[in-house]
């Protein structure tokens, strides 16, 4: 692993930090362990018995799937593989990566041969890349550059060209920006100028998302099924703005990402921070689902979006989605997941639902549920967000992008150092770093006031911190000495977010909370343990919320923590639970196999008050997240 950092190369040099190289942050306590959890799950098995990552794939020389399974699998697997330090999943992460590279064709193509399309190629390229930083593999930039000249000279190439064999088109139009980060990725090794060429070129030639996000249109369900109101391709966009600012230095590209989370919060926006999508932009209703690829991609979006703009508020943005949406389209055990989501969510089965187009089986849990490209794709959530816990800044920093347990390593001033970050956090509000390093270096540490902490302390060696800014870095530099600490605490109060007619969500730190419903789990087919479930509720769930918001609203929840188990997004394991009253609300039923609009509030019911028990969203497989609140 190569400790080297590498920061972005004129004239791209516009990031304000800079990511680590895979292996300079390791996943600890309950991280790791939830990346032990991916392992021994899908993740780990899915290539010995699911025929499109079988040995007949394209990218594996064979005759089967030659297009983007392959490429999404191994840009998931490569950091799973190294993070966890695993043996058997490095040799099988090797063995896609190894074909690739010893298999290049004499024109400098990658991959399976017939239809050459560019987009099927850049995941493959993103996890060369990863490899690379891992081992220092000298095959991987000879690879690269060769791919990359060919792309140049097909992208410049003039005349009538046959569909699919140079020009951007179809995904690769709408995906550029993810081709571009590797050529930056490259040319911040290499220096060759060409590269520099060919990130304008793909700039040039892409869809222009930071318009897109400006003048946006799609303000409602959308019953046009274009490319440009496809999930997936929004989630993705939204970095785009961020890399078209470091190729042309435009401020409204710079404001592109704010744009972009703005209008997809108002017009799609649900509270786990995701919006809707399924499989086009379907609008605000907490019954509408979003793509289990969208999620994973727009947290892939916001850690490079954090690199470039340096914005406490988009890690924020990141955990939100990371500790909620993220591991709430999984069971806890990683074997069965979702295509789906929804943030209210009553019912997984086969049934037709409201979809803008997906099938009847989109928000049941299974192995290939609706379509296998998230099958094939969600292996890279959890290992890119724990590479990417830490960053370097342009003084010879370190900062902690994101809280998680970890460890980050690094030399500064020709001096190892590392930095461990003990917590249970999101769980807890404590975070504790240490510093270890044999010999005193001087650097500056940036740490994270998210946004939501109206109430923190920061101790550095004994002594607080002040002028502690929320949604902001705070910058700490001094000399720093073996067993020197920063102590981190952010008292996690409960707030309430406005949602549609009346509603709100429950927000505490970066968790929002769900009512747990009660989960009976039915096989539908398929072999144990990658069988496909419905899950149906044995709990009612049709509550509203008895609180009263003109008093101290803290008052109304009753925090309840227990110890941190094996599991940590699985309904009856949960580390916390916020206890409120609520009253069911009869009217409120069952529409087209969902939960139903939420009625408006304040709404009227006679129904008795009972406590009722909010969970994690991530752990709530069953869950309202939106609730009516009821009238006094």
């Amino acid at each position: 692993m190569s400790t080297a950092l590498v920061f972005h190369k004129a004239p791209f040099d516009r990031s304000v930090w800079t990511t680590l190289p895979l292996g300079s942050v390791k996943p600890q306590g309950w991280l790791r362990r939830q990346l032990q959890i991916q392992a021994e799950g899908l993740s780990g098995h899915i290539d010995e018995f699911w025929p499109d990552l079988s040995q007949n794939s394209g990218w594996l020389g064979g005759k089967g799937e030659s297009w983007e399974r392959g490429p999404y699998f191994t840009d998931g697997l490569v950091p799973l593989a190294h993070l966890l330090g695993d043996a058997k999943l490095i040799e099988k992460a090797n063995k896609w990566v190894s074909w690739t590279l010893d298999h290049p064709h004499a024109d400098g193509w990658i991959g399976p041969g017939g239809r050459r399309d560019w987009w099927a190629r850049t995941p493959m390229l993103k996890a060369l890349a990863q490899h690379h930083e891992a081992t220092g593999d000298a095959r991987v930039i000879p690879v690269l550059s060769r791919f990359f000249e060919l792309e140049l000279k097909s992208l410049r190439s003039e005349g009538l060209v046959p569909k699919g064999q140079n020009k951007l088109h179809s995904w690769a139009y709408f995906r550029w920006q993810d081709n571009a980060l590797v050529v930056l990725w490259l040319y911040d090794r290499t220096g060759d100028e060409k590269l520099i060429e060919l990130a304008r070129e793909l700039h040039k030639q892409g869809y222009n998302w930071t318009e897109h996000f400006w003048d946006f249109r799609f303000t409602g369900r959308s019953d046009c099924k274009n490319l440009d109101t496809h999930g997936v391709n929004n989630g993705m966009g939204i970095k785009a703005p961020a890399i078209a600012y470091l190729i042309t230095r435009a401020a409204m590209d710079g404001e592109g990402v704010y744009k972009a989370l703005a209008n997809l919060d108002k017009w799609h926006g649900t509270a786990a921070g995701i919006f809707t999508c399924d499989e086009h932009f379907a609008g605000r209703e907490p019954f509408q689902g979003t793509e289990l690829c969208t999620v994973g991609e727009q947290m892939y979006s916001l850690e490079h979006a954090i690199s470039i703009l340096g914005d406490a508020k988009l890690a924020d943005r990141l955990e939100r989605i990371a500790y909620n949406a993220w591991p709430g389209t999984f069971d806890a055990k990683m074997w069965a997941h979702q295509y789906d989501q929804q943030a209210n969510q009553v019912l997984c089965t086969v049934d037709k639902r409201n979809w803008t187009n997906n099938r009847d089986d989109a928000n049941t849990y299974g192995l290939e549920p609706h379509f296998g490209c998230c099958t094939a794709n969600f292996h890279q959530g959890w290992p890119k967000f724990a590479a990417n816990c830490w960053m370097a800044s342009p003084d010879g920093g370190l900062v902690a992008a994101v809280y998680a347990p970890s460890t980050v390593t690094s030399v500064i001033k020709g001096q190892k150092l590392t930095i461990e970050e003990r917590t249970e956090y999101p769980f807890d509000d404590r975070i504790v770093l240490t510093v270890r390093t044999e010999k005193p270096v001087e650097f500056p540490l940036y740490v994270r006031i998210p946004e939501w902490a109206r109430r923190r302390r920061v101790v550095v060696a004994g002594d607080a911190e002040a002028e502690l800014k929320e949604g902001s870095y705070k910058r700490i530099n001094r000399t720093w000495r073996d067993g020197d600490t920063v102590e981190l605490t952010f008292p996690m109060d409960v707030r309430l977010e406005g949602r549609l007619r009346g509603a709100v969500s429950v927000h505490r730190g970066p968790l929002v909370y769900s009512l747990r419903i009660g989960e009976e789990w039915r096989k539908i087919k398929g072999q144990e343990p990658h069988a496909d479930w419905a899950v149906h509720p044995t709990t009612p769930w049709n509550y509203a919320l008895v609180i009263d918001q003109k008093k101290n609203l803290q008052l109304s929840f009753v925090l309840e923590k227990r110890a941190m188990g094996e599991y940590f997004f699985d309904s009856k394991l949960s580390p916390v639970v916020l206890w409120v009253r609520g009253r069911r609300v009869p009217q409120w039923q069952m529409e087209k196999n969902s939960a139903g609009p939420t009625p408006q509030s304040p709404v009227m019911t006679a129904e008795k008050i009972e406590d009722i028990a909010l969970i994690p969203y991530g752990a709530a497989k069953l869950r309202i997240t939106e609730f009516p609140v009821a009238a006094e």
